[in-house]
This record gives C-alpha cells, structure tokens and sequence, in this order.
C-alpha cells in the first residue's frame, strides 16, 4: 500500500501543472486588464508610463511562455504568489478562509450522510412500496431543486418569518444551521439514489438469503449488506467531498459566509491572476488527496481489495 500512495502523490505533479497550464491560458486570454482592475478609478489620473511601470512590477508585461515559467519556477518553490488586491501571499489568504469552508463543507456532508443513507436504505429495504416511493420524490427535489433557491427559502422562512436564525453571515452555530441545510439537502439526494441501487443488488446476494434463511434478525442481515453496498456510496461521498472543500460557491455567495469558494468569485471579478490560479491550484490538490482517501477506504470495507 505504501507504494501504492507513493505512487499517487507523485501523481499529482503531472495533474497539477496541467491545471496551472490551463488556468493560466484561460486568465491569459480573459478579457480585462488586471492591473487597471486593481487601480480601480484612479486609473483615469494616471499615465501610461506609471500603468506600464506596474505591469512590470507584477511581471505582466511579458510574454506568455515567461510568465508561465516564472510561475512553475516558484510554484515549486512553494510560493504562489502575492494577491494584487492585498499584497498578502496567496497561500495565507486561502488558509484564512478554509477553516469556514471545512466547516460548512464538513457540516454539510454530515447533513448529507445521514439523510442520504438512511433514505437509500430505507427505499431499498421496503423497495416498491410508498416508503420507496417518498425517498424518490425527496431525492428528486434534491437534485432538481437548485442551491441557491433552496437557501433562499430558507432565508425567507426561518430568518425573515420565523427568525430563529440569522440571515448571512459567519459568527456561532445559529449562522451554520441553513447554509449546512441547503447543501447537505442537495447533496443527499445523490447519496440516496446511489445507496438505493446499490442496496437493492446487494440484497438478491446469495449470502443475504443465507443469512435469512438461518434466521438472523432483519436487522443484522441489513447491517452486513449495507456494509458491501458501501463502495460505491464512499465513492460519492468522496467526490461530493472533494467539491465542497474547494468552496460552495453559490451556498457562500447567498448566505454571505466567508469561503474559499466566495473568495475565488471575488478574485475573478477582480482579475486577481495569482489569487485564483493559487486557488485553484489548491481546490485541485485538496480534491486528489480526498480521492485518495476514498480510494484507501476501500480496503478497510473490503478484504479483497488489496493495492500491491
């Protein structure tokens, strides 16, 4: 197995400079001026020659192929960069905001684990009768009802009719409740149907009416299929996972929360080069390690995985 995660990690050097090539190339050729987006109005009072002299200053006043290869030379140094907006490194200004985004996207999968899993297995269980039915159609809303309009809802029910909970903002549990909500609901739905499907083929199993037939209790007959049905829902989770770490964009944007994802829209708008492509430089490797994890999991739920 250590081979195997050596080999994975290594892994990432081609992925990630794949994604830095691509990231540049599409800021590269984006319409706008970064510079003129970080002086802001003051730009009317200046001259050519000092919006020249900052481009020089941020190295932006060079050719494609050289600012590329300056920034792969730092990135392997470890450095990505200073933001223009703020002057700060890049990599301190994501750290500043992933501990909300691990919050919200930890408290979310929570949301999303619990009702997902319990819907799919209950719609497996009692497959074709009205509980199957209902986990249907509350799977169907999941994924058909978009995030922001559900966080919206919920604004307009739980903060504005009933206000039991803030609106926005970042502060104590009260203010984690609704954007969790909003995207464990979403979330959850595809937990559902994949737990579904995977219980009811688990469940034509030989051993599963084996173990019926030698009278084990229902209840622990489930127990050892759910636990073969895993795999594939692990594999969702995973990936479900992987996106919230690098920020729900929408989730953050509505409820004012202060992300990672939220953080990367405002970059954008502000042709902050280096904060995005840092940013999503580290989406990118938070989203391969949790892959990783995912794919380690599967031994642990199954003996005869083996990675040797």
């Amino acid at each position: 197995m250590a081979r195997y995660i050596v080999r994975r990690l290594l892994g990432l050097v081609p992925v990630l400079l794949g994604v830095a090539l691509l990231v540049f190339a599409m800021l590269w050729i984006a319409p706008g001026d970064p510079v003129l987006a970080l002086v802001g109005e003051s730009a009317q009072g200046m001259s050519r020659e000092a919006l020249e002299e900052l481009r020089r200053a941020y190295g932006l006043d060079r050719g494609f192929v050289a600012q590329f290869v300056d920034y792969v030379t730092r990135l392997a140094r470890g450095d990505l960069g200073d933001s223009i907006r703020t002057g700060r490194p890049v990599l301190e200004e994501v750290w500043l905001r992933f501990p909300a985004t691990l919050l919200l996207a930890g408290s979310a999968m929570a949301v999303a684990i619990a009702l997902g899993m319990a819907l799919g297995v209950l719609a497996a269980i009692y497959r074709r009768t009205w509980v199957d039915h209902a986990a249907v159609v509350v799977a169907l809303l999941g994924v058909s009802v978009p995030v922001f309009w559900s966080g919206l809802v919920l604004m307009l029910v739980f903060a504005l009719r009933l206000g039991w909970l803030p609106a926005s903002g970042y502060g104590d549990w009260r203010h984690l409740v609704m954007p969790a909500a909003a995207v464990g609901f979403s979330s959850s739905a595809f937990i559902a149907r994949i737990t579904r499907a995977s219980m009811i083929e688990t469940l034509r199993q030989d051993y599963v009416r084996t173990d019926h037939a030698k009278g084990l209790a229902p209840g622990v007959v489930h127990r050892h299929a759910l636990r073969n049905a895993l795999l594939p829902v692990v594999t969702v989770v995973g990936l479900q996972f992987g996106g919230l770490l690098g920020g729900a964009v929408l989730t953050e944007t509505v409820f004012a929360w202060p992300g990672v994802g939220r953080m990367l829209v405002d970059a954008i708008r502000a042709r902050d080069l280096p904060l995005v492509q840092g940013t999503v430089l580290f989406i990118a490797t938070l989203f391969i390690l949790v892959n990783l994890v995912v794919d380690l999991s599967y031994a642990a739920l199954n003996p005869k995985v083996r990675y040797d």
